[in-house]
């Protein structure tokens, strides 16, 4: 799909992990959010997994956005991830999505448990 025909459609949240002490020496994590962007979604490939004997569907997909420079908290990164209301999709790569360095594209994970 060429840059005109980009459509960022979709309302998504990038958020942040964060650790947090226990008190005890451990932590927990808490996502922190950094603030909304317009992507496009397109499905890529999809699998089962079986999980300590449960079911997981995971769908992979490329989330295209408008860039923003490197040094942006704006601009995602692998180890965080998007969320659309319940659903939650983790960065795994990011990338330039075309030759101008208008777009990012990034490869998400979704997990599902049917």
């Amino acid at each position: 799909m060429t840059t005109a025909q980009m459509r960022l459609n979709r309302k998504l949240v990038l958020e942040d992990p964060q650790r947090i002490s226990d008190g005890s020496g451990g932590y927990s994590e808490a996502w922190t959010p950094l603030g909304e962007i317009w992507a496009q979604m397109a499905p890529l490939s999809g699998r089962t997994s079986g999980q300590e004997g449960a079911s997981l569907s995971l769908q992979r997909y490329r989330i295209t956005l408008r860039a923003s420079p490197v040094v942006s908290l704006s601009r995602p990164r692998p180890g965080q991830r998007f969320r659309e209301e319940t659903r939650l999709f983790r960065i795994e790569t990011v990338r330039e999505a075309d030759a101008s360095g208008r777009y990012l594209a990034c490869q998400c994970l979704e997990e599902v448990a049917p």
